[in-house]
């Protein structure tokens, strides 16, 4: 049973507000540039070709020439399917008749490239009808169901539409006929199917979907194995995935049984999505009790400052505890995008602070980073350390890119965060019967299941008063209070709240009419590691809210790396950044800078002389141009 659950995507109408903004460029801008792009029609863009994909397969089923085949990666089906979900997220929001025959065609397409049997994956249907499902590690028809069956579940919330719906009840059906009905062995290589066909189970009521889900997660790591198994079976790869590396598909040990966060990490996250949803939904101890102990080792032994999770460019992967560096940080977008998921889901078990404090460190760092302010650039890697000439260069730095491409050869991130931005009120509201949750500070409108009705007012991540008024019905009001807050003040029609404090929450009773006003620290701060990050020894972060802020070249200088922080500085708050929206804050800080050096080494000292160093906010770097940039600073 759900301590509390997401409100419904119709149930929250940002305003004006920073998530209002976001959401409208998403809207604006993004939706439709990223069609554009899988239409191969965007200029200067990395080809897609998904559409065209999905137009080949249709003509394949009907016996017809698939006309230039398939062109992309194993999961390009992938892209279109959280194209289509952001653009029900943005319906619910913004109707739009010409954005919704757009996705209705493209729905058409896909309808069109179902075989009969209910199998649906252009890879396989163009190049290779024989291979289905033999190649469980690498060829990810399942992770493409799974994405394809949240786009489904999202389009008929919004639309009422179930043209979509269909196609994927009739998917997983087929899908559940070959793996539980027939009794075929495996499970997804690439997680994510667990999470979607428990949105499906919510939505058909179709109990084949739970029990779907609840099977490839039961069945995860019972015979770690498998993989070697199915290999051994077959003359071909898709990238030469090792199968004896257990652990990277997190197949090591039956899920109850794990105890670190191991392998991909977008892979673990989305898993534990799925476990920790279906450990509400069936009162599953045992199954939470493992989603506790990985979100521990995660959150307090594997994530980096900026909510970026991923540690290795090798395998996308986390490596080890407190292995966190900088410069070769990998931090994929949709890592932290999956993370939030996790932390959602985590707060349908427990409501606690952690879970909301996380979801938001991630989602204002770099989630955000991971698309230009423009929404036209995005970033798959973010690190906390860029230094041009050797970062995209260096064979130990090549992934770590210099400035945002128009798109990706892997384009996983840029529609991932298009949906997320989009129903971002899920992730900010919850409810059960009697209680409001409020996980995040997001302006808007919002109307509960409960019967209760409310407004909020606030600048966030900049402004510190969040402000809630109470329009319709009476029950309770629970705000997180961010563990960032050294202070904070709660304000019932303007007279100290009589709040109750639990797990990182206040919990207030309110009724029509109430006005609630949370105020929150305004200090900037300092942020120092652990001596087991050794990368980080005698190093400082800033941050002010839920943000965490940057030195980047075009503030200092052209010179980043020369800089230290004083270590008893004073922190101040600067105005906006040259080039840089007029609302985007930026932090002072006193600082040291030392002379650069004729040679490589030298025995005496740098000359070092004082400066007022500049930071922006982590989610607005490389908006300027190719730039040096640092998130942990040296401390003199």
């Amino acid at each position: 049973m759900k301590i509390q659950r997401q409100i419904s995507q119709k149930a929250y109408h940002a305003d004006h507000s920073f998530m209002g903004s976001y959401q409208k460029l998403i809207k604006d801008t993004v939706i439709p540039y990223q069609y554009s792009v899988l239409k191969d029609e965007a200029e200067g863009a990395e080809k897609s070709h998904v559409i065209a994909n999905f137009i080949n397969a249709g003509k394949a089923l009907r016996g017809e020439d698939a006309g230039d085949g398939y062109y992309g990666m194993v999961f390009q089906d992938s892209d279109l399917a959280k194209w289509i979900e952001a653009a029900a997220y943005s319906l619910t929001s913004f109707p739009d008749p010409e954005l919704e025959r757009t996705a209705d065609e493209a729905i058409g397409l896909v309808a069109a490239a179902q075989d009969e049997d209910g199998y649906l994956n252009t890879y396989y249907t163009i190049k290779d009808r024989d291979k289905r499902y033999t190649n469980l590690l690498e060829g990810h028809e399942l992770y493409c169901s799974g994405h394809m069956m949240e786009a489904a579940c999202a389009y008929y919330e919004a639309t009422g539409k179930d043209a979509l719906l269909e196609v994927m009840e009739k998917n997983m059906e087929h899908i559940y006929d070959y793996f539980i009905t027939q009794g075929h062995e495996g499970y997804p290589g690439h997680p994510e199917i667990e999470l979607a066909l428990m949105k499906l189970y919510r939505v058909t009521g179709n109990e084949h979907a739970k029990k779907l889900a609840e099977h490839f997660i039961n069945v995860r790591g019972v015979d770690p194995h498998f993989y070697e198994k199915e290999a051994k079976k077959r003359d071909w790869t898709v990238w030469n995935a090792n199968p004896s590396d257990y652990n990277y598909m997190q197949a090591g040990a039956p899920v109850r049984k794990q105890t670190r966060a191991t392998g991909h990490a977008v892979r673990a996250v989305y898993l534990l999505t799925g476990m920790a949803d279906a450990a509400s939904e069936d009162e599953d101890a045992s199954l939470l009790a493992a989603c506790e102990r990985l979100w521990d080792n995660i959150t307090k032994k594997r994530i980096y400052v900026t909510g970026g999770i991923g540690s290795t460019f090798m395998g996308e992967a986390f490596s080890t505890d407190y292995d966190l560096p900088n410069d070769t940080a990998y931090c994929e977008t949709c890592a932290s995008i999956g993370l939030m998921f996790f932390a959602s889901r985590m707060l349908e078990n427990q409501v606690r602070g952690e879970y909301g404090d996380v979801m938001e460190r991630a989602f204002y760092n770099t989630v955000l980073a991971g698309m230009s302010l423009d929404g036209k650039r995005f970033f798959y890697v973010n690190p906390l350390e860029c230094a041009p000439g050797i970062s995209g260069i260096s064979p130990t730095h090549r992934h770590v890119l210099t400035t945002r491409p128009g798109w990706h050869t892997c384009a996983c991130c840029p529609p991932n965060a298009a949906r997320l931005i989009s129903s971002i009120g899920k992730y900010a509201y919850g409810e059960n019967e009697s209680t409001a949750f409020c996980h995040l500070f997001a302006g808007g409108h919002v109307e509960f299941g409960n019967g209760l009705t409310l407004d909020c007012e606030t600048e966030y991540p900049y402004g510190f008063q969040v402000k809630y008024t109470i329009l319709k019905g009476n029950g309770g009001l629970a705000l997180r209070i961010p563990g960032w807050s050294k202070t904070h003040s709660l304000l019932l029609n303007g007279a100290t709240a009589n709040a109750s404090m639990k797990e990182g929450y206040a919990y207030i009773q309110v009724r029509t009419g109430d006005v609630i006003e949370l105020l929150l620290d305004d200090q900037p701060y300092r942020i120092y590691a652990s001596s087991r990050v050794p990368r980080l020894t005698g190093c400082t972060a800033i941050g002010r809210g839920p943000l965490i802020y940057c030195f980047e070249g075009v503030d200092n200088g052209g010179d980043v790396m020369g800089l230290s922080l004083k270590r008893e500085g004073v922190l101040t708050v600067g105005p906006a950044a040259p080039g840089l929206p007029p609302s985007t804050g930026t932090l002072l800080a006193e600082a040291l800078k030392a002379e650069a050096m004729n040679g490589l080494y030298s025995q005496k000292p740098p000359a070092q002389t004082p400066v007022t160093a500049t930071a922006i906010p982590y989610y607005a770097w490389c908006n300027r141009g190719e730039n040096q940039m640092r998130v942990w600073m040296p401390t003199a």
